[in-house]
C-alpha cells in the first residue's frame, strides 16, 4: 500500500532521504510521495518527526 504527505508537512526533507525508491520529491509547500514508486515500506512514516506521512 502507497503511502500520502498530508499537510502538516514541515518540509524538512527527512522522509526523502529514507526512501529506498526515491518515490519522494520535493514539491513547492511540501514533499509529495508518487504512489507508482513508492513500495510501501513505510520507512518514511516511521521517522517523519510529525507524523505528516499515511498509509493511503
Amino acid at each position: 500500500m502507497a503511502y500520502k504527505i498530508s499537510d502538516e508537512c514541515i518540509s524538512c526533507g527527512t522522509c526523502a532521504g529514507l526512501c529506498p525508491n526515491s518515490a519522494i520529491t520535493e514539491g513547492d509547500t511540501q514533499y509529495n510521495i508518487n504512489p507508482d514508486e513508492c513500495m510501501g515500506c513505510g520507512a518514511c512514516a516511521e521517522n517523519c518527526p510529525v507524523g505528516a506521512i499515511k498509509e493511503e
